[in-house]
């Protein structure tokens, strides 16, 4: 059990929001082993209310070309408003983690024009040869919202173990109704956020960006 424990902690740890990817596309029967351990993520009631597809290909490509364009036109169809505000400690790791992001590809903060180009380059994918879209059947709300999440967190240690890294982004949810039409996905299912993944390329100098992690005491009280 020690050892097991261990290499659970390692894996965790060693799960980071990668950014940039080689071009590789992943062997169809490693993304079918990957995406089944997902499917054993905990849901409310075992509803399991996800629904997920995965982008490749010629689509990823028809994808790339298109959503830039629209996002810098300010064509936003949100099925999820962002409506949330940081503050305090919150709004300080916001910074932080902006900040390590910048640094790790030697950006200032005076360079808005470089900061917005890096932004950007979630519209491409990070170059990655797959994403995923998730999204949220109706008419479930937050609930399903906190299950769907489960299933995300379990899907990216799932791409960790397997060799891949991965993005969670959630300004993939930007452009719900774009995605929808080149994917053919009914309207009912609500995108939430799209996660890339892929081979990480060791070389680019952005994957060296961490971030830091709240101590325990912080954010876990224990009651006895």
């Amino acid at each position: 059990m020690e050892s097991e424990s261990k290499v659970f902690a390692e894996l965790v740890a060693k799960r980071r929001s990668l950014r940039a990817f080689l071009p590789d596309a992943v062997d169809p029967k490693l993304l079918q082993a990957v995406f089944s351990s997902a499917l054993h993520s905990p849901s409310n009631c075992n509803t399991q209310p996800w629904v997920v597809h995965v982008a490749s290909g010629e689509t990823i490509a028809g994808l790339k070309q298109v959503m830039p364009q629209e996002f810098m036109a300010g064509k936003f169809t949100m099925d999820f408003p962002y409506d949330g505000t940081y503050e305090g400690v919150y709004k300080e790791r916001q910074y932080g983690a902006a900040q390590a992001l910048y640094d790790s590809v030697g950006i200032t903060r005076k360079e808005k024009e470089r900061r917005q180009e890096e932004f950007m380059r979630n519209f491409t994918f990070f170059d990655a040869p797959h994403v995923a879209f998730l999204f949220l059947p109706e008419p479930f709300g937050l609930r399903e919202a906190a299950d769907l999440g489960m299933f995300a967190q379990t899907l990216m240690l799932s791409f960790t173990a397997h060799g891949l890294g991965s993005c969670p982004q959630t300004a993939l949810g930007f452009q719900a109704d774009l995605v929808r039409e080149h994917l053919g996905v009914e309207p009912s299912n609500k995108l939430v956020f799209g996660i890339s993944f892929g081979y990480p390329d060791p070389d680019a100098p952005v994957n060296s960006c961490a971030t830091d992690r709240a101590d325990l005491a912080d954010v876990v009280t224990f009651h006895n």
